[in-house]
């Protein structure tokens, strides 16, 4: 599918990590698992990235991703790869890094302020929303609570030329929530748990709207109910927690299973 760089040139063991990167990478690794124990990959590609703290990177614009080859379940993390914008391995990594996915990504971590946290899927139902004709339909439980906040960006190919970043910084606007017509899902916030809160709701609202469609016609949700929703949903929000609480509880699940990402 895509060419992945080149390999870094080895180099001596990796300096002394800072603690702030530490726990970027252990929080990073166990969302990996947690996408395998969803059933969210597709082979080995699709990717999770994480920009590290100023207190990290002196204020260099860095971040992590997931080394092209490997498949979620084998993600850890000592083996995520620490990228700048252009794709320049800097952490002596000798894992290669997919140009669609530090394209893409790093246009959003670095047009973005908040934009902490960035997660895209090529899921069934995502995929199948993507390329529908009239997008996401305001008709459940789950779109109701995305008021707003969902925003489209038109297919332009595989993601690997940097020339579309402004473009589809456009598109997004400041809305978290992307459908990549044609492509997938994407989600965007100022944390991973807060992002993975984001991507959850859009996935299930297009696992509904699948299922609904393959019935016969949705019953719509009003303008003011959906707005009233997303006011009330509180599982986005950082005062309420921001999605830590159920994305911990998502890793106690993958510790049951397997904390070998740990590593």
């Amino acid at each position: 599918m895509n060419t992945p760089l080149a390999t870094p040139v080895a180099t001596p063991a990796r300096p002394a990590i800072h603690p702030d990167e530490q726990e970027a990478r252990l929080q990073l690794a166990a969302c990996y698992r947690v996408f395998a124990m969803l059933g969210w990959t597709e082979m080995i590609y699709n990717h999770i990235t994480v920009r590290l703290p100023d207190s990290v990177t002196g204020g260099e614009k860095q971040f992590l991703i997931n080394p092209f080859g490997l498949h979620y379940s084998e993600v850890t993390a000592g083996n995520l790869v620490k990228i700048d914008l252009q794709g320049k391995v800097l952490d002596g990594s000798r894992h290669p890094v997919n140009p669609a996915g530090f394209t893409v990504h790093a246009a959003i971590h670095d047009g973005l302020p908040d934009a902490h946290c960035v997660m895209h899927t090529h899921t069934t139902a995502g995929v199948a929303v993507a390329c529908l004709q009239g997008g996401l339909q305001q008709t459940n439980f789950y779109t109701a609570q995305l008021h707003d906040m969902v925003a489209y960006h038109d297919f332009e190919g595989i993601t690997i030329h940097a020339d579309e970043g402004p473009r589809l910084l456009k598109s997004i606007g400041s809305r978290p929530a992307v459908i990549l017509r044609n492509h997938g899902l994407l989600a965007w916030g100022q944390t991973l748990p807060q992002t993975f809160a984001i991507l959850w709701t859009l996935q299930r609202a297009c696992e509904i709207q699948m299922a609904t469609l393959s019935m016969g016609a949705p019953i719509p949700v009003s303008e003011d109910i959906a707005r009233r929703c997303t006011r009330d949903a509180l599982q986005f929000n950082p005062k309420h927690g921001g999605g830590q609480d159920v994305f911990d509880a998502l890793v106690r699940q993958v510790d049951r299973i397997d904390d070998s990402y740990k590593h």
